[in-house]
């Protein structure tokens, strides 16, 4: 693209930001002063340069599930009022930008004015002057109403397009001459119902990236070089999508645009179905593909992308759907594989990650390895679990370290270092541990965790290892409902990993009868606690009725347990024979 041939001294810039990244990341964390916000707003430092200002904005957080609600208000998704304190106790997390969600459509009136409501209005304008008061990048969208409304414009192209624009000429006005760190996003994941195909989706998603910059950039102010933000369809990275959206921006000739798109893994892994437990060769593949396409469309070619939101779509339902140390392994992956291609990402956080009451982190192993991953690679391990039957004698286990070019330091069980050759021997990337140590640390072997070990490597953060004793899981039989079904299980230490389901003649049971592996969390989940496993309504929505199905439990021992279930109406029977 001839256009963009003279932007890529940006790239320039965003990495000699990154090299002093570590330092300024705390740096301005509070309130900033009132004659440093005037210098801000007095001018735009990164006009004409966006790849510096996306740069800039390394790394962001999304206050996902407040004023993008679809309800009557920013509470109507189950978390609290945002408040000043809430964006402060953010920014000193390291977030240098957040994206604030916004959807407009139920408040928002009729033809042919389209006004939005004043109060409303006035609400996101306090939020996002809190923000920018704070120091954040501050990145404001249309965001539900892309699936709301937005998607009827193959029916009702003309009636879209003016709420569309009526939305943003107003924004447009309001924050006219608000400070340059305030950015604008078309769009979140734009999609269309009823069209006939790729090249309509392509020309109405066009249609609305270019009526959004016309209005911004007609408004003046500081809207004429403020950065804008464009989404490709689905905000996917899909190539076809990046050539479509490249297409767009080639011929807007604008030096102060970006590119986004969205990640949320493999979805096999991303969801944990199909035997996606693992974040394997195919998971590592599909984020590093999607990440080098993103960077050989635009990038490489001057222009800045986001990763407007990233995660895991397990998240959605529970934070443990994806097993720790596979969760660990993505995030740390996807940190250090979006740096090398220079891509700012922008953690999806809908309040299941950062506490928005008490303000902390509700997976502190979680936060540490991203944050870690914003400047440097951290060594993780085959796995953190190292599993020894309580009904056999202790010998040494063997794990594969990913040293990521870190080098290993030690072993570390509390407060104390274990001894090389004496409690465990590194040859090249295996770690192993001896009999004698893993005996030591299992003491009396009661069922669960009885150690954790701490890999410590030459940067970035510890691997934790858990010493877990078990023995096969017992299940027992069980009656119940399609609405209410569970099975007795002692667990004995182990943890689920999977379940597949299958007819006898051997044909797939369940939703997603493509695979034998259902979908965790939403078909079966386990309770350690109270010792049962879960088999929801949406698994047996789709189970023939009459027909026995044999399910067959994956534990991440290794061990594998058989049971059987019929469905007969609204009832249902389950065995272990």
């Amino acid at each position: 693209m001839a256009r963009v041939s003279g932007r890529t001294g940006g790239s320039r810039r965003w990495t000699a930001l990154l090299a002093g990244g570590a330092a300024a990341l705390l740096v301005g964390a509070g309130v900033v002063t009132a004659n440093s916000a005037a210098a801000t707003t007095a001018g735009h430092p990164f006009a004409g340069d966006a790849m510096a200002e996306v740069a800039a904005m390394q790394p962001g957080w999304n206050l996902g599930n407040s004023l993008d609600s679809t309800g009557a208000d920013e509470t109507s998704w189950g978390n609290p009022r945002i408040t000043r304190e809430l964006l402060a106790n953010v920014r000193a997390q390291g977030f240098r930008s957040i994206r604030i969600p916004v959807t407009w459509g139920q408040h928002q009136g009729g033809a042919p004015d389209y006004a939005i409501e004043a109060a409303y209005l006035d609400r996101v304008k306090e939020v996002v002057g809190w923000a920018l008061a704070g120091g954040f990048h501050v990145m404001i969208n249309v965001h539900h109403d892309s699936w709301q409304w937005i998607s009827a414009m193959p029916a009702d192209r003309a009636g879209v397009l003016a709420r569309y624009n009526a939305i943003w000429t107003r924004l447009a006005a309001e924050f006219r001459d608000s400070s340059p760190k305030l950015v604008f996003e078309s769009v979140n994941e734009p999609q269309f119902t009823g069209s006939s195909g790729d090249a309509q989706n392509a020309a109405l998603l066009e249609e609305l990236n270019t009526s959004f910059r016309t209005a911004v950039r007609r408004s003046g102010g500081v809207n004429a070089t403020r950065l804008l933000v464009l989404p490709t369809l689905h905000t996917s990275a899909d190539q076809a999508r990046l050539d479509e959206l490249a297409s767009t921006i080639e011929a807007m000739d604008d030096p102060n645009l970006a590119a986004t798109v969205h990640y949320y893994g493999y979805w096999p892994f991303s969801v944990n179905v199909a035997g996606g437990t693992r974040f394997d060769a195919t998971a590592r593949k599909d984020l590093t593909d999607a990440f080098d396409r993103v960077h050989s469309t635009f990038v490489a070619r001057g222009i800045p992308v986001i990763i407007g939101e990233y995660g895991l779509l397990g998240f959605d339902r529970h934070t443990g759907t994806i097993q720790q140390g596979e969760k660990l392994k993505f995030f740390e992956y996807l940190g250090h594989h979006a740096r090398s291609r220079l891509l700012t990402t922008m953690l999806w956080d809908n309040g299941q990650h950062f506490d928005r009451t008490s303000f902390q982190w509700r997976d502190p192993e979680l936060i540490a390895q991203i944050k870690s991953s914003w400047t440097t690679r951290s060594g993780t391990a085959s796995t953190d679990q190292v599993f020894n039957a309580r009904a056999s004698a202790i010998t040494a286990k063997t794990i594969a370290l990913n040293l990521n070019g870190t080098s290993f330091v030690g072993l570390r069980h509390g407060s104390t270092d274990l001894a090389r050759g004496t409690d465990y021997t590194v040859q090249g990337d295996q770690l192993t541990l001896t009999a004698a140590a893993l005996t030591r640390l299992a003491g009396a072997r009661a069922y669960g965790t009885n150690a954790v070990l701490s890999a410590r490597f030459s940067r970035g953060v510890p691997w934790r290892i858990n010493i877990i004793t078990y023995d096969p899981p017992v299940l027992r039989s069980a009656t119940g409902t399609t609405a209410s079904f569970a099975v007795p299980t002692d667990f004995r230490g182990d943890l689920l990993a999977t379940m597949e389901a299958k007819y006898a003649d051997g044909s797939n049971a369940g939703p997603h009868d493509w695979t034998s592996f259902k979908e965790f969390d939403r078909t079966f989940a386990p309770d350690y606690s109270g010792g049962t496993t879960a088999l929801k309504a949406e698994f047996f929505a789709e189970v023939d009725d009459g027909a026995r199905v044999t399910l067959t439990f994956h534990y991440w021992s290794g061990t594998t347990v058989t049971y059987y279930v019929t469905k007969s109406g609204d009832s249902v029977t389950g065995t272990t024979a």
